[in-house]
C-alpha cells in the first residue's frame, strides 16, 4: 500500500485546505509532574502521529493521559469537544487504546475477545466485529483460543478488539513490540489503513525506521519534555537524534524503506 504523509496529501485528493477541514485532535500543556511537562501537539483525521523518544521519555505516560487513565493537567480537544470533560463511557467510545501488555485471564475465543471492543457501546454489533476481524486478517482464527495463538496472531486479535469499537481516535502503545518483520508490517499497514479511512491514529513507537515510513507527524520526547515535532523530515535529523539518544545516528529518509539506525562501532580489542 502507498505510504501517505503530510507532504503527499494531494496524491489522495486532499490539499492543504481540505486537511484543515478534517477533524483535529489538539493537546495543550499536558503535564504530569515529574513525568510529563507542558506537551502540545495537534493531529488531523487521516494522519498517524508517532510519539518517539528514549526509554523513560514519557511516551506511555502521554498516551495514558490522553485516554484519561492518568490524572494530569492541561486540556485536549477533538475540534470543539473537550475530551477531558467526557464521561468514561463517552471517552471510551471516542478513543480506543491498544496497551503495551495485553493478556486474557480466561481462555476466550478470538471472536469473544474482539467482541469485547463493543463494551463501550453496550451491544454486539456483528458487522463492526466482522469488519475488525477482516481488517486484521484473523477471520480464520475466530474459534481459536487466544492463549493458543502465536505472539503475532495475538497482536492482531487485540488490535481487532480496538477496531471493533470504531473509535475516532485509535491510540496504540508500542504496537510492533516483540513482533517479527512480517507482523510489524501487517500491524502497521492496518493502522495506516485505519488512518486513511478518516480516523486519527497515535502510536508510541521505538522503531524509528517504521516511524519514518508510516507516520505523517512525529513528536520527539526526552525526560517528559518535547524536543521537536513536525514531519519525519523535520524531526528525524542525525544531529537531533544523536543528541537525544546519546549515540551517533545515521538517517537516510530517501532510501526505500527509510533508514534510521545507530552508528555502531566495533570495540577495540
Amino acid at each position: 500500500m502507498a505510504v501517505i504523509d503530510a507532504r503527499q496529501l494531494k496524491t489522495r485528493g486532499l490539499d492543504a485546505q481540505a486537511l484543515t477541514s478534517l477533524p483535529r485532535l489538539s493537546a495543550q500543556a499536558l503535564s504530569l509532574d515529574p513525568r510529563l511537562h507542558d506537551i502540545n501537539f495537534s493531529v488531523n483525521a487521516g494522519q498517524i502521529l508517532g510519539i518517539i523518544g528514549p526509554n523513560g521519555a514519557g511516551k506511555s505516560t502521554l498516551l495514558h493521559c490522553l485516554t484519561g487513565l492518568l490524572p494530569h493537567t492541561g486540556r485536549s480537544h477533538l475540534d470543539d469537544t473537550d475530551l477531558t470533560a467526557l464521561s468514561p463511557r463517552e471517552r471510551a467510545r471516542c478513543m480506543g487504546l491498544l496497551p503495551q501488555q495485553t493478556n486474557s485471564v480466561w481462555p476466550l475465543s478470538v471472536h469473544d475477545v474482539v467482541s469485547l471492543g463493543r463494551l463501550p457501546w453496550g451491544d454486539n454489533d456483528t458487522t463492526a466485529i466482522a469488519n475488525a476481524m477482516r481488517a486484521t486478517g484473523i477471520e480464520t482464527l475466530a474459534t481459536a483460543r487466544i492463549d493458543r495463538l502465536s505472539g503475532g496472531e495475538r497482536a492482531r486479535v487485540w488490535l481487532a478488539r480496538v477496531l471493533a469499537g470504531q473509535p475516532r481516535i485509535l491510540i496504540a502503545d508500542e504496537p510492533t513490540a516483540s513482533l517479527d518483520l512480517y507482523y510489524q508490517q501487517v500491524v502497521m499497514d492496518c493502522l495506516r489503513t485505519y488512518a486513511n479511512a478518516g480516523h486519527i491514529v497515535i502510536i508510541a513507537i521505538h522503531d524509528l525506521a517504521l516511524a519514518a515510513h508510516y507516520c505523517d507527524q512525529l513528536l520527539l520526547l526526552q525526560n517528559g519534555v518535547s524536543q521537536a515535532s513536525g514531519t519525519p523530515a523535520d524531526v528525524l535529523t542525525e544531529s537531533l537524534l544523536s543528541q537525544v539518544f546519546g549515540v551517533p545516528v545515521h538517517v537516510d529518509l530517501t532510501a526505500q524503506p527509510p533508514v534510521v539506525s545507530a552508528r555502531f562501532h566495533r570495540p577495540v580489542a
